[in-house]
């Protein structure tokens, strides 16, 4: 079966949005189990994940399965009516394995081994490891695959540990074999001349362990990109086993908010469906905003509606302080995933643990049962998600791409020896993502080999590391009539992390119409004044670059400091395009102003005007319909919209005119037939 139609039968198995959350019968009495059910089906939940903790219950010592609990839970779901999400466990091995096999356990960075007892307790490289990951895996296929409660598999868990042991060297020499051929090619891409680090043999080869110096940064990067792929190869491992029995069901495993040790980009094409776990700080005021830019990467990464795997009801464990969702948050958020493409409300976990690290992680019924807020919001979304079920499916566009690429980020963080080594590439990211979002337009996210066709405008931050393929498809994207805007410190080295030649920005200097001959990191607290063509004067700071323009206009001088009266902002004209080029890091008011006049310049429009920067908006586009999800983050001030046609809110059931008033903490989601345009 095709990928979409395997998410085509789940969707119509389930009839609307997935609700429910992860489920481990395991830790609780028998007894317990039928309540769960009940309540279960009292709260509207349609959909478990079954088993991601079980492998100890599953199979208490080597080769001997104990599924008799299991038979008998699956049964009672499907007595229920509640479909199962069917985990592999392999993301937490039995103790007897660790004791047994030892090499299977983790070795961190510093060369120690990782110790039983602790989270992700397994080498991804172990090939022991990966035998008994292998096993497990049959044996639930071979039972499971054709229970009438199976509706997804769901591959181990949040992927994401690296080791730098002997099984990790050994795989690490391998895949530089296959990727480089030949020491030679390995030696150029390294630069390993320089500190007569010159390898002769492959087995001289190790992991980058902990710094205690300086040490070679493509090695580093190179391991960073070998980790990703020794995690996707444990994935694909299982979800071909999975395959084997049944090629019906679709396969997935759960990502992690900005994480950076798997490049989602090359693991999103092996699965059937984007699956997340997310979860915001409850305790930070603009926690929706990084929220947006994950659930956006989530439906780029594929194009096309993807799995709120797991939130939290409340509050979680992994903060120094844990703050609750505060009233109306929690349903605010659930809505807010779903207007950006997921097709699912789904959360860690549904009873909340009596013991364990995460025993006081929320829930959706918690430690006070039944009685408890938490509860009643569960509840009443429960009873509410049915109500826009036809938005089930429908996709989404853009006009206006941000740049996300591990690649970029790697290159950016972990290599070091940079002008400054304090770059924070998602909090750069978020910077130019904010104003879009709060401006109320839609953006993808794209990485190096995306088609930049669909798009107006594409916004690059602070890319050091480009291959070539994205600078050529820049050039053909700005030369076609696309606007680019592009901050500082880009296209600098190649996919090497060798410098482009001559000056910089290497790849990027035909783009931005000048060169660019150093560059200046702030002093300390130091700020800049750049003044603007209007004669109006914003503030920068913590970067500067010293850029001498060829062919393009200077948008915006320096009013102070070092380099007073020399280019901060750049335009530049190229093909039918333009290019944007932005030389330090501009106060958020000012970055703001400069990113929505290339928008609107280059054409684009919100999805609704004149709307406060606390209402959010996004469109979902279905078969004959479109859904305007507008969503209100002010806990109180209310948010006008103007519409520009008659709409169904479907929440509410009521008609809408021309304005709607979204409620603090609101959410209204209003359909328009035949696609008709908001304001």
């Amino acid at each position: 079966m095709t990928v979409n139609s395997r998410m085509d039968a789940f969707r119509a198995r389930l009839g609307g949005f997935a609700f429910g959350g992860d489920y481990n019968p395991e830790q609780w009495d028998r007894a317990v189990w039928d309540e769960d059910i009940e309540l279960m089906r009292r709260a509207g939940v349609n959909l478990v994940t079954l088993g991601v903790f079980a492998w100890a219950s599953l199979e208490p010592e080597p080769g001997r399965f104990t599924f008799d609990w299991m038979d008998e839970v699956m049964d009672l779901l499907h007595a229920g009516g509640i479909s199962v999400d069917l985990a592999t466990p392999t993301m937490a091995p039995p103790v007897w394995l660790t004791h047994e096999h030892p090499e299977v356990l983790p070795v961190m960075e510093d060369g120690e081994r990782f110790g039983f007892g602790n989270r992700l307790q397994f080498d991804p490289a172990s090939p022991r490891y990966r035998e008994h990951a292998a096993r497990i895996t049959k044996a639930l296929a071979e039972r499971y695959s054709h229970h009438p409660a199976l509706a997804m598999w769901h591959i181990s868990n949040e992927y994401g540990q690296p080791s730098y042991g002997e099984a990790s060297a050994v795989a690490f020499r391998g895949w530089l074999q296959r990727k480089y051929g030949s020491l030679d090619a390995l030696n150029d891409a390294w630069y390993t001349r320089f500190w007569s680090q010159v390898y002769t043999s492959w087995d001289q080869i190790n992991p980058p362990e902990v710094p205690r110096s300086w040490s070679n940064p493509t090695r580093r990067l190179d391991f960073k990109r070998f980790v990703s792929d020794a995690l996707l190869e444990c994935f694909v491992m299982e979800r071909d086993i999975v395959r084997s029995y049944r090629d019906d069901i679709p396969v997935l495993t759960n990502y992690m908010r900005f994480y950076k040790n798997a490049n989602y980009w090359t693991w999103a094409p092996e699965q059937d469906a984007v699956a997340l776990d997310i979860y915001p700080n409850p305790g930070h005021d603009d926690a929706h905003v990084s929220a947006a830019l994950n659930f956006d990467l989530m439906r780029s990464l594929r194009g096309e509606p993807w799995v709120l795997m797991e939130q939290a009801a409340s509050s979680v464990s992994q903060w120094k302080v844990n703050n609750v969702k505060r009233p109306g948050h929690m349903r605010l958020g659930s809505y807010q995933a779903i207007a950006h493409g997921a097709d699912s409300v789904l959360y860690f976990q549904w009873r909340a643990s009596r013991g364990g690290h995460e025993r006081f992680h929320s829930a959706m019924l918690p430690h006070s049962g039944t009685a408890s807020r938490t509860w009643k919001e569960i509840e009443e979304l429960g009873g509410e998600l049915p109500r826009i079920a036809e938005a089930v499916g429908a996709g989404s566009s853009a006009e206006i791409a941000v740049l996300f690429d591990w690649n970029a980020w790697w290159g950016l963080t972990e290599t070091h020896g940079l002008p400054r080594n304090d770059f924070d590439y998602t909090q750069l990211t978020t910077d130019h993502y904010q104003p879009l979002l709060e401006a109320h337009h839609a953006v993808d996210m794209v990485h190096f080999g995306s088609d930049l066709s669909p798009y107006k405008v594409v916004v690059v931050p602070n890319a050091y590391l480009v291959d070539d393929r994205f600078t050529d498809a820049l050039t053909r994207f700005v030369e076609g009539g696309g606007t680019l805007v592009c901050s500082f410190f880009s296209g600098v080295v190649d996919a090497n992390n060798q410098v482009r030649q001559p000056a910089y920005p290497g790849a990027f200097r035909g783009l931005i119409g000048a060169y660019i001959d150093e560059y200046w990191p702030a002093r300390g607290d130091e700020t800049y004044r750049v003044t603007f063509p209007d004669g109006t004067t914003r503030t920068a700071d913590w970067w500067q670059d010293s850029i001498h323009p060829e062919t393009a206009r200077v948008l915006a001088t320096y009013a102070s400091g070092d380099l007073e009266g020399r280019p901060a902002i750049l335009d530049n004209a190229v093909g039918r395009g333009r290019v944007v080029y932005v030389g330090t890091r501009l106060e958020p008011g000012a970055l703001r102003d400069t990113l929505l006049e290339a928008v609107t310049a280059a054409g684009v429009s919100p999805l609704v005007a004149a709307a406060p920067e606390h209402l959010e908006a996004a469109r979902r586009v279905g078969d004959g319909a479109e859904f305007l999800f507008l969503l209100n983050h002010s806990e109180t001030e209310p948010a006008e919209v103007r519409l520009a046609a008659e709409g169904l809110d479907l929440i509410s059931g009521a008609k809408t005119g021309a304005t709607l008033e979204v409620a603090p903490l609101g959410v209204s989601v209003v359909r328009f037939e035949n696609t008709e345009r908001v304001q």
